[in-house]
């Protein structure tokens, strides 16, 4: 998995192999909750296979905030970086094979990153990738109709719309799986 990235950074084979032996390969089933909300996260995933949402409840209903797949991380951020306990659940959608790093192994890499640019700035990006996709997905629900909503997604992430449940992708935008339906077959029918 890290082989791909290894060329993207200038460090040593040495401290390449101690920082990979961080992590810990793991292959679990579809449905698999990760972290419980209201769980402190204590580890961070990069997905090697597989689809994993976002999730919190909230009067008994499912409301899903992000979808990841391959090659990107997850974790209840504030949770992990803050030992808050968790607004959310993380939850496999697809049988998935995952690598997860503690939060204290992490810390001991990001201690020694600072000296290293390319590092520091690749894991900052991945960061603020994130925040940015929370702002986009909020301001959407202020601005945007459910119809922009999932032409956008359709848009700019497809794999959501083949690879993701209708149920959630209904809970994504925030209306019924009935009212999703509507949706995509007036956009049937406009073709």
């Amino acid at each position: 998995m890290f082989d791909q990235f290894r060329n993207k950074f200038s460090i040593s084979d040495e401290k390449w192999k101690q920082y990979t032996s961080y992590f810990e390969r793991i292959e679990v089933p579809a449905k698999t909750v990760l972290l419980e909300e209201g769980e402190v996260s204590k580890k961070l995933f990069i997905i090697e296979k597989g689809c994993i949402r976002v999730w919190f409840n909230n009067n008994g209903k499912d409301l899903t905030t992000q979808f990841f797949f391959e090659n990107q991380s997850v974790a209840s951020i504030e949770s992990f970086m803050k030992k808050f306990p968790s607004s959310v659940v993380i939850e496999t959608i697809e049988p998935a094979v995952l690598w997860w790093i503690s939060k204290n192994n992490l810390d001991i890499i990001l201690k020694e990153i600072k000296e290293i640019p390319d590092l520091r700035d690749r894991l900052f990006d991945m960061l603020f990738e994130r925040t940015f996709d929370y702002m986009k997905y909020f301001v959407s629900f202020i601005k945007d109709s459910p119809t922009q909503r999932y032409l956008a997604l359709i848009k700019e992430r497809p794999q959501v719309v083949v690879r993701v449940p209708q149920h959630y992708i209904a809970s994504y935008l925030g209306i019924s799986t009935v009212h999703l339906s509507r949706i995509k077959s007036k956009f049937v029918q406009q073709k």
